[in-house]
Protein backbone atom coordinates (compact mmCIF):
# COMPACT_ATOMS: atom_id res chain seq x y z
CA UNK A 1 0.00 0.00 0.00
CA UNK A 2 1.41 3.35 -1.03
CA UNK A 3 1.84 5.91 1.70
CA UNK A 4 0.23 9.30 1.08
CA UNK A 5 2.74 11.87 -0.17
CA UNK A 6 3.92 14.04 2.65
CA UNK A 7 3.47 17.77 2.17
CA UNK A 8 6.65 19.84 2.02
CA UNK A 9 4.90 22.62 3.94
CA UNK A 10 5.01 22.84 7.70
CA UNK A 11 1.77 21.95 9.51
CA UNK A 12 1.25 25.51 10.68
CA UNK A 13 1.76 26.99 7.24
CA UNK A 14 -0.37 24.33 5.58
CA UNK A 15 -3.23 25.12 7.94
CA UNK A 16 -3.03 28.82 7.10
CA UNK A 17 -2.96 28.26 3.36
CA UNK A 18 -5.77 25.71 3.21
CA UNK A 19 -8.25 26.70 5.89
CA UNK A 20 -10.85 29.47 5.44
CA UNK A 21 -10.87 29.82 9.24
CA UNK A 22 -7.46 31.48 9.05
CA UNK A 23 -8.49 34.17 6.56
CA UNK A 24 -6.35 37.19 7.49
CA UNK A 25 -9.30 39.50 7.00
CA UNK A 26 -10.57 38.25 10.33
CA UNK A 27 -7.50 36.97 12.15
CA UNK A 28 -3.86 37.96 12.61
CA UNK A 29 -1.66 35.23 11.15
CA UNK A 30 1.63 37.08 11.08
CA UNK A 31 3.41 34.44 13.18
CA UNK A 32 6.96 33.23 12.61
CA UNK A 33 5.79 30.32 10.50
CA UNK A 34 4.53 32.73 7.80
CA UNK A 35 7.47 35.06 7.32
CA UNK A 36 9.92 33.69 4.78
CA UNK A 37 7.89 30.55 4.06
CA UNK A 38 7.97 29.22 0.50
CA UNK A 39 5.17 27.39 -1.29
CA UNK A 40 4.12 26.61 -4.84
CA UNK A 41 1.03 28.70 -5.57
CA UNK A 42 -1.33 28.46 -8.51
CA UNK A 43 -0.81 31.38 -10.90
CA UNK A 44 -4.59 31.81 -11.09
CA UNK A 45 -4.67 32.68 -7.38
CA UNK A 46 -2.13 35.53 -7.69
CA UNK A 47 -3.37 38.99 -8.62
CA UNK A 48 -1.34 41.96 -9.85
CA UNK A 49 -0.20 44.68 -7.49
CA UNK A 50 -2.04 47.97 -8.25
CA UNK A 51 0.98 49.87 -6.94
CA UNK A 52 3.42 48.22 -9.36
CA UNK A 53 5.66 51.12 -10.52
CA UNK A 54 6.54 49.38 -13.79
CA UNK A 55 3.72 49.46 -16.33
CA UNK A 56 5.64 48.41 -19.46
CA UNK A 57 7.10 44.95 -19.98
CA UNK A 58 9.07 44.36 -23.19
CA UNK A 59 7.62 41.35 -25.03
CA UNK A 60 11.01 40.18 -26.31
CA UNK A 61 12.51 40.25 -22.80
CA UNK A 62 9.52 38.35 -21.40
CA UNK A 63 9.84 35.69 -24.11
CA UNK A 64 13.57 35.30 -23.39
CA UNK A 65 12.84 34.94 -19.68
CA UNK A 66 10.07 32.42 -20.47
CA UNK A 67 12.57 30.34 -22.48
CA UNK A 68 14.98 30.46 -19.55
CA UNK A 69 12.24 29.39 -17.11
CA UNK A 70 11.31 26.42 -19.33
CA UNK A 71 14.96 25.37 -19.36
CA UNK A 72 16.16 26.25 -15.85
CA UNK A 73 13.00 26.79 -13.81
CA UNK A 74 12.44 29.80 -11.55
CA UNK A 75 15.65 30.41 -9.62
CA UNK A 76 14.43 33.30 -7.49
CA UNK A 77 10.94 32.77 -6.02
CA UNK A 78 8.35 35.51 -6.33
CA UNK A 79 7.09 37.33 -3.24
CA UNK A 80 3.36 37.50 -2.57
CA UNK A 81 1.21 38.58 0.32
CA UNK A 82 -1.80 36.66 1.49
CA UNK A 83 -4.93 38.74 1.09
CA UNK A 84 -7.38 36.10 2.26
CA UNK A 85 -8.21 32.44 1.90
CA UNK A 86 -6.61 31.18 -1.32
CA UNK A 87 -5.98 34.75 -2.49
CA UNK A 88 -2.58 36.38 -3.01
CA UNK A 89 -1.15 39.60 -4.39
CA UNK A 90 2.24 39.98 -6.07
CA UNK A 91 4.75 42.11 -4.16
CA UNK A 92 7.94 41.44 -6.12
CA UNK A 93 8.44 39.42 -9.30
CA UNK A 94 5.67 40.45 -11.68
CA UNK A 95 8.04 40.04 -14.63
CA UNK A 96 8.77 36.47 -13.53
CA UNK A 97 5.02 35.86 -13.09
CA UNK A 98 4.22 37.08 -16.61
CA UNK A 99 7.05 35.04 -18.12
CA UNK A 100 5.87 31.96 -16.18
CA UNK A 101 2.44 32.31 -17.79
CA UNK A 102 4.08 32.46 -21.23
CA UNK A 103 6.14 29.37 -20.34
CA UNK A 104 2.94 27.49 -19.52
CA UNK A 105 3.52 27.07 -15.79
CA UNK A 106 0.50 26.53 -13.59
CA UNK A 107 2.28 27.09 -10.28
CA UNK A 108 5.19 29.28 -9.20
CA UNK A 109 7.37 29.19 -6.05
CA UNK A 110 6.57 32.13 -3.78
CA UNK A 111 7.77 33.66 -0.55
CA UNK A 112 4.59 34.24 1.46
CA UNK A 113 4.00 37.39 3.48
CA UNK A 114 1.08 38.95 5.23
CA UNK A 115 0.21 42.62 5.12
CA UNK A 116 1.60 43.58 8.52
CA UNK A 117 4.83 41.60 8.76
CA UNK A 118 7.41 43.95 7.24
CA UNK A 119 9.42 44.35 10.43
CA UNK A 120 9.45 40.60 11.05
CA UNK A 121 10.41 39.95 7.43
CA UNK A 122 13.31 42.38 7.68
CA UNK A 123 14.60 40.75 10.86
CA UNK A 124 14.21 37.26 9.39
CA UNK A 125 16.08 38.16 6.20
CA UNK A 126 18.91 39.92 8.04
CA UNK A 127 19.27 36.89 10.31
CA UNK A 128 19.23 34.66 7.24
CA UNK A 129 22.01 36.66 5.54
CA UNK A 130 24.36 36.04 8.46
CA UNK A 131 23.99 32.26 8.25
CA UNK A 132 27.21 30.46 7.38
CA UNK A 133 25.68 27.91 4.99
CA UNK A 134 24.24 30.34 2.44
CA UNK A 135 25.86 30.51 -0.97
CA UNK A 136 26.55 33.87 -2.61
CA UNK A 137 23.46 33.68 -4.85
CA UNK A 138 21.19 33.13 -1.84
CA UNK A 139 22.79 36.10 -0.09
CA UNK A 140 22.25 38.24 -3.20
CA UNK A 141 18.59 37.21 -3.33
CA UNK A 142 18.16 38.11 0.35
CA UNK A 143 19.72 41.54 -0.20
CA UNK A 144 17.47 42.13 -3.21
CA UNK A 145 14.38 41.11 -1.22
CA UNK A 146 15.26 43.49 1.58
CA UNK A 147 15.64 46.37 -0.85
CA UNK A 148 12.45 45.60 -2.80
CA UNK A 149 10.12 44.63 0.00
CA UNK A 150 11.32 46.96 2.74
CA UNK A 151 11.92 49.87 0.37
CA UNK A 152 15.59 50.31 1.25
CA UNK A 153 18.43 51.86 -0.73
CA UNK A 154 21.81 50.12 -0.88
CA UNK A 155 23.16 52.74 1.53
CA UNK A 156 20.36 52.08 4.04
CA UNK A 157 20.74 48.33 3.62
CA UNK A 158 24.49 48.65 4.24
CA UNK A 159 23.79 50.19 7.64
CA UNK A 160 21.11 47.61 8.54
CA UNK A 161 23.25 44.55 7.85
CA UNK A 162 26.65 46.00 8.77
CA UNK A 163 28.24 45.41 5.34
CA UNK A 164 30.06 47.73 2.94
CA UNK A 165 27.86 49.10 0.17
CA UNK A 166 30.30 47.73 -2.44
CA UNK A 167 29.91 44.25 -0.94
CA UNK A 168 26.12 44.44 -1.21
CA UNK A 169 26.40 45.72 -4.78
CA UNK A 170 28.65 42.80 -5.77
CA UNK A 171 26.15 40.25 -4.46
CA UNK A 172 23.16 41.92 -6.13
CA UNK A 173 24.97 42.14 -9.48
CA UNK A 174 25.11 38.33 -9.49
CA UNK A 175 21.33 38.31 -10.01
CA UNK A 176 21.79 40.04 -13.39
CA UNK A 177 23.89 37.18 -14.77
CA UNK A 178 22.28 34.68 -17.18
CA UNK A 179 20.22 31.92 -15.53
CA UNK A 180 22.74 29.25 -16.57
CA UNK A 181 25.49 30.99 -14.60
CA UNK A 182 23.22 31.54 -11.61
CA UNK A 183 22.37 27.82 -11.58
CA UNK A 184 26.08 26.92 -11.67
CA UNK A 185 26.68 29.28 -8.77
CA UNK A 186 23.70 27.95 -6.84
CA UNK A 187 24.91 24.36 -7.33
CA UNK A 188 28.46 25.30 -6.25
CA UNK A 189 29.92 24.43 -9.65
CA UNK A 190 31.58 27.85 -9.67
CA UNK A 191 32.52 30.29 -6.91
CA UNK A 192 31.48 33.90 -6.42
CA UNK A 193 34.97 34.94 -7.53
CA UNK A 194 34.38 33.03 -10.78
CA UNK A 195 30.95 34.64 -11.19
CA UNK A 196 32.24 38.19 -10.71
CA UNK A 197 34.51 37.83 -13.74
CA UNK A 198 31.45 37.21 -15.94
CA UNK A 199 30.10 40.65 -15.12
CA UNK A 200 32.97 42.30 -17.02
CA UNK A 201 32.04 40.53 -20.28
CA UNK A 202 29.81 42.46 -22.67
CA UNK A 203 27.30 39.86 -23.86
CA UNK A 204 25.58 36.64 -22.88
CA UNK A 205 27.25 34.56 -25.60
CA UNK A 206 30.71 35.38 -24.25
CA UNK A 207 29.58 34.67 -20.70
CA UNK A 208 28.14 31.25 -21.57
CA UNK A 209 31.20 30.34 -23.62
CA UNK A 210 33.42 31.14 -20.65
CA UNK A 211 31.15 29.12 -18.33
CA UNK A 212 31.51 26.08 -20.59
CA UNK A 213 35.31 26.47 -20.55
CA UNK A 214 35.35 26.71 -16.74
CA UNK A 215 33.19 23.61 -16.27
CA UNK A 216 35.05 21.58 -18.89
CA UNK A 217 38.60 22.50 -17.91
CA UNK A 218 38.11 23.33 -14.20
CA UNK A 219 39.70 26.73 -14.68
CA UNK A 220 40.83 28.74 -11.69
CA UNK A 221 39.81 32.34 -11.12
CA UNK A 222 43.27 33.44 -12.22
CA UNK A 223 42.92 31.45 -15.45
CA UNK A 224 39.64 33.08 -16.42
CA UNK A 225 40.84 36.56 -15.46
CA UNK A 226 43.68 36.07 -17.96
CA UNK A 227 41.22 34.92 -20.62
CA UNK A 228 39.01 37.94 -20.06
CA UNK A 229 42.04 40.23 -20.41
CA UNK A 230 42.96 38.52 -23.68
CA UNK A 231 39.43 39.01 -25.01
CA UNK A 232 39.67 42.73 -24.17
CA UNK A 233 43.04 43.07 -25.96
CA UNK A 234 41.64 41.43 -29.09
CA UNK A 235 38.68 43.84 -29.07
CA UNK A 236 40.99 46.83 -28.68
CA UNK A 237 43.03 45.65 -31.68
CA UNK A 238 39.87 45.27 -33.76
CA UNK A 239 38.77 48.84 -33.19
CA UNK A 240 39.13 50.85 -36.41
CA UNK A 241 41.80 53.49 -36.52
CA UNK A 242 40.53 57.09 -36.42
CA UNK A 243 39.97 58.80 -39.76
CA UNK A 244 42.92 60.85 -41.09
CA UNK A 245 42.65 64.62 -40.57
CA UNK A 246 41.84 65.31 -44.23
CA UNK A 247 38.70 63.15 -44.05
CA UNK A 248 37.63 64.57 -40.70
CA UNK A 249 38.08 68.04 -42.19
CA UNK A 250 35.96 67.05 -45.21
CA UNK A 251 33.24 65.75 -42.88
CA UNK A 252 33.04 69.11 -41.11
CA UNK A 253 32.91 71.00 -44.42
CA UNK A 254 30.12 68.71 -45.62
CA UNK A 255 28.16 69.39 -42.41
CA UNK A 256 28.51 73.15 -42.96
CA UNK A 257 27.51 72.88 -46.62
CA UNK A 258 24.44 70.71 -45.98
CA UNK A 259 23.48 72.18 -42.62
CA UNK A 260 23.07 68.63 -41.27
CA UNK A 261 24.88 66.18 -39.02
CA UNK A 262 27.37 63.98 -40.91
CA UNK A 263 28.99 60.79 -39.60
CA UNK A 264 31.92 59.17 -41.38
CA UNK A 265 32.93 55.60 -40.49
CA UNK A 266 35.79 53.41 -41.76
CA UNK A 267 36.80 49.86 -40.84
CA UNK A 268 40.38 48.59 -40.65
CA UNK A 269 39.82 46.97 -44.06
CA UNK A 270 39.17 50.37 -45.63
CA UNK A 271 35.41 50.00 -46.04
CA UNK A 272 33.07 52.56 -44.53
CA UNK A 273 30.08 54.82 -44.90
CA UNK A 274 28.96 58.44 -44.81
CA UNK A 275 25.71 58.97 -42.90
CA UNK A 276 23.75 62.22 -43.23
CA UNK A 277 21.12 62.77 -40.55
CA UNK A 278 17.76 64.52 -40.95
CA UNK A 279 14.75 65.12 -38.72
CA UNK A 280 11.92 65.42 -41.25
CA UNK A 281 10.96 64.92 -44.89
CA UNK A 282 11.25 68.67 -45.42
CA UNK A 283 14.83 68.62 -44.17
CA UNK A 284 15.59 65.60 -46.37
CA UNK A 285 14.25 67.46 -49.42
CA UNK A 286 16.43 70.43 -48.54
CA UNK A 287 19.54 68.23 -48.23
CA UNK A 288 18.80 66.50 -51.55
CA UNK A 289 18.36 69.84 -53.33
CA UNK A 290 21.63 71.06 -51.84
CA UNK A 291 23.44 67.94 -53.05
CA UNK A 292 22.00 68.28 -56.58
CA UNK A 293 22.85 71.98 -56.91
Amino acid sequence: MNKPKRSSLGRGLEAILQSPDTDITSKDISGNYVVGAIANISIEKIEANPFQPRNRFEEEDLNELADSIREQGIIQPLTVRKLGYDKYQIIAGERRLRASKIAGLREVPCYIRVANDEEMLELALIENIHRQDLNSLEIGISYQRLMEECNLTQEELSKRVGKQRSTISNYIRLLKLPAEIQVALRDNLITMSHARTFITLENKEEQLQLLAEILENELSVRDIEQRVKQKRKIKVKKRPAPLPDKYQSFGKKLENTLGAKVQMKKSNKGKGSIVIGFDSEEELDRIINRLLD
